[in-house]
C-alpha cells in the first residue's frame, strides 16, 4: 500500500498535468458539498483541492495555468459583450453608474483595509478577489505580481498570500453578501421585497397572457384528436378561436388517409384527425372541448419542430415592450404557431410580460413547427439555428490579438503601467461578443462551449494556483485567518451598503431591480440565485445584465491596480 502511494506521488510530480486534473475532479466533487442551503461551489472546491494536491510538492507550469485563464477570460467577455456595450447607452446609465460605484468602492475599501492592517500586495489582491467574488482579479493580479521588480522568493510569497486571502475571503464574502443583500437590503430600504416585485410584475403585465408571438412563451405540446360530429363544418380559424384567449393552433389535418398542413381557412369534417399545438396546461385541462376525443397517432404527430435563437438587432424593435413588438410583427407576418420559450439577457432568463422592455442584444428563443418559425424568423432578421459547430479560428485569433494589445506598457521607474495580457484578451472578447450579437455571421461559439470554457478554464486556473501555493497555505491561514475574516466582511459589506443607499435615494430605482444591480455589480451568480428565491420573482434579473458586464471588466482591471497601489505604498 505504501509503495503504491509513493508511486502515485512520484507519478504526479513527474506529470503535473495529471495532478491538475486530479485536483479538478476532487474540486468538483467537493464543490457539490451542501450544508443546508449553502454550497461550496466549484471555484472554492477546486482551490481547496488544489491546495491539498499541492502538499505533494507539485508545481504547475505558469504557461499552462495562464492558457486556461485566457480561455476563461474569453468566455466571460464573449458572454458579457452585448450587455457591456448596451450599458454605454443613456437608458442604462443608472446601472452603469452604480456598477462603477460598487467596483470603485470595493477597490478603495480593500486598499484602506490593506494599509491599516499592513497587508502586502498579494494579500490585498486576494482580499479584493475574494470579497468581490471575482476570479478575474486573481488572474490579472497574478500577472501584475509577475511583472514586479522583486525577487522570486518574494514573488512566490505574494502568490501564496493571495491564494490564502482569496480562499478565506471568498467564503466570508459569500456569507456577507447573503446577509447584506438578502436580509439587510430590504430592511435598509424599508420594503417587503416579495410584495414590491409582485407589484412591479402586475404593472409590467407579467401575470397576464398577451396575444401574438409572446403570449404563449411557455413550453408547448402537440396532441392529436378525432373531430366530433358537433364540430362538423367548422373552419380551422373557428376551432382555434374556441380556445381564446389562449393560443392554440391546428397544425395538421388527416383527411381520408392524407395528411395536410392546416391553414386558417381549411374546413373540417367529422372524423378528421387533427393536431393541436399549445400550452400543456391548456390542452390537458377539462376546459379543452376536444379532451374526450384525444387519440394516439404517431405519424400524424410527427410534425417537424425547431427551436432557434434570435439576437434582437432590428432598430425598430429595440427599446420596445413585448406588446409593442407583438403589434409590429403582427402587421408584417402572421405569428400563429410560433411560441417564445424564453428571453435571456446577459445569460440570465428574463421575466416576461407585456410591459417588459427588450434591448439590443437580448436573445429570443423561438419554438414551434418549422414552417411557422421560419416564416417569423425571416421578418426578425438573422437567427442562430441549433448547431454544435464552433468557429475556433476567430476564437483563437481574438485571444492572440487581445493579448498583443494588452502587452505594451508605459514604464514609470520600476513599475509597468498598462492593460496587461489578461485584460487585453477580456476587452477583445467583449468586442467579439458584441459584434457577434449584431452580425452573427462569424465567430459563433455555442452556449455549451461557452459554458465549458468558462467552467473548465476558471476551475483549472484556480486549481493550479492552489497547487503551486499549497505548501505555504496552511501556515498562511493559521497566521492571518482571523484578521482576514474581519477584513473580508468589511471589504464585502461596504460596497453593498453604499450602492443600495445611492440607488434608492439618488436614482429612485425599484428595490428589486436595485438589488439585482448590486448582485450583478458583485459578479455573483449565487447572490442572484438567492435574491430570486427571496423575491419569488425574476424582477431582479432586469438589473443584473449590464451591471454584471461592467463589474466583470472593472474587477479584472482592479487586479493589476491593487497590486501596484499596495506595493508602492
Amino acid at each position: 500500500m505504501t509503495r503504491a502511494i509513493e508511486w502515485i506521488r512520484v507519478a504526479l510530480q513527474s506529470h503535473s498535468e495529471l495532478a491538475l486534473f486530479l485536483a479538478l475532479a476532487a474540486g468538483y466533487f467537493l464543490g457539490r458539498v451542501r450544508i443546508g442551503s449553502f454550497q461550496l461551489g466549484p471555484v472554492v472546491g477546486c482551490l481547496l483541492a488544489g491546495v491539498a494536491v499541492g502538499q505533494l510538492g507539485i508545481t504547475i507550469p505558469t504557461a499552462l495555468s495562464s492558457a486556461f485563464f485566457l480561455l476563461f477570460l474569453f468566455s466571460a467577455g464573449y458572454k458579457a459583450g452585448p450587455q457591456f456595450f448596451r450599458g454605454l447607452r443613456r437608458n442604462a446609465l443608472p446601472q452603469v453608474v452604480l456598477a462603477i460605484l460598487f467596483a470603485g468602492t470595493g477597490l478603495l475599501t480593500v486598499y484602506a483595509v490593506a494599509r491599516v492592517l499592513g497587508f502586502d500586495a498579494g494579500t490585498a489582491a486576494g482580499l479584493l478577489a475574494g470579497s468581490g467574488h471575482s476570479s478575474e482579479t486573481m488572474g490579472t493580479a497574478n500577472d501584475a505580481i509577475g511583472k514586479l521588480a522583486i525577487g522570486d522568493d518574494l514573488r512566490h510569497a505574494f502568490t501564496e498570500d493571495m491564494t490564502v486571502a482569496f480562499a478565506v475571503t471568498y467564503l466570508v464574502g459569500l456569507f456577507t453578501t447573503f446577509v447584506v443583500l438578502i436580509r439587510m437590503g430590504p430592511w435598509m430600504l424599508g420594503i417587503d421585497l416579495r410584495a414590491e416585485c409582485q407589484k412591479l410584475e402586475q404593472e409590467l403585465g407579467m401575470k397576464t397572457e398577451e396575444p401574438g408571438v409572446v403570449s404563449a412563451y411557455k413550453q408547448f405540446v402537440m396532441r392529436a384528436y378525432k373531430l366530433p360530429e358537433s364540430m362538423h363544418g367548422e373552419v380551422v380559424a373557428e376551432l382555434e378561436h374556441a380556445f381564446s384567449p389562449e393560443r392554440v393552433f391546428v397544425e395538421r389535418v388527416k383527411k381520408e388517409g392524407e395528411i395536410i398542413d392546416a391553414n386558417p381557412h381549411l374546413r373540417l369534417e367529422a372524423g378528421d384527425r387533427i393536431v393541436l399545438s399549445g400550452r400543456q396546461k391548456v390542452l390537458g385541462s377539462s376546459s379543452n372541448p376536444l379532451q374526450r376525443y384525444e387519440i394516439d397517432e404517431p405519424a400524424l404527430l410527427d410534425v417537424p419542430a425547431i427551436a432557434l435563437d434570435h439576437v434582437l438587432e432590428r432598430k425598430d424593435l429595440q427599446h420596445r415592450t413585448f406588446a409593442e413588438i407583438v403589434a409590429v410583427l403582427e402587421k408584417e407576418v402572421p405569428t400563429r404557431g410560433v411560441f417564445i420559450r424564453k428571453v435571456t439577457r446577459g445569460g440570465e432568463e428574463l421575466p416576461l410580460g407585456e410591459g417588459v422592455v427588450l434591448e439590443r442584444g437580448d436573445v429570443l428563443t423561438l419554438i414551434g413547427a418549422r414552417r411557422h418559425v421560419d416564416r417569423v424568423a425571416e421578418r426578425l432578421g438573422s437567427v442562430q439555428r441549433a448547431s454544435n459547430v464552433t468557429d475556433l479560428a476567430p476564437l483563437c485569433l481574438i485571444i492572440v490579438i487581445g493579448g498583443l494589445i494588452g502587452l505594451p506598457a508605459l514604464h514609470v521607474g520600476k513599475v509597468s503601467l498598462g492593460f496587461g495580457l489578461p485584460v487585453g484578451v477580456l476587452l477583445a472578447a467583449l468586442v467579439m461578443g458584441w459584434v457577434q450579437s449584431l452580425r452573427p455571421v462569424f465567430g459563433r461559439v455555442p452556449e455549451p462551449v461557452v459554458w465549458l470554457l468558462d467552467s473548465l478554464g476558471l476551475a483549472a486556473f484556480v486549481a493550479s494556483i492552489g497547487i503551486n501555493a499549497g505548501p505555504g497555505f496552511v501556515h498562511g491561514v493559521r497566521t492571518t485567518g482571523v484578521v482576514l475574516l474581519i477584513a473580508g466582511v468589511l471589504s464585502c459589506a461596504v460596497p453593498f451598503i453604499i450602492t443600495i443607499f445611492t440607488g434608492r435615494f439618488l436614482f429612485r430605482l425599484h428595490p428589486g431591480i436595485l438589488l439585482g444591480i448590486c448582485a450583478g455589480s458583485s459578479t455573483s451568480s449565487p447572490a442572484l440565485a438567492a435574491l430570486l428565491e427571496k423575491a419569488e420573482s425574476r424582477v431582479p434579473v432586469l438589473g443584473y445584465g449590464v451591471s454584471y458586464a461592467v463589474g466583470k471588466v472593472l474587477f479584472a482591471l482592479w487586479g493589476s491596480i491593487i497590486v501596484l497601489l499596495v506595493h508602492r505604498s
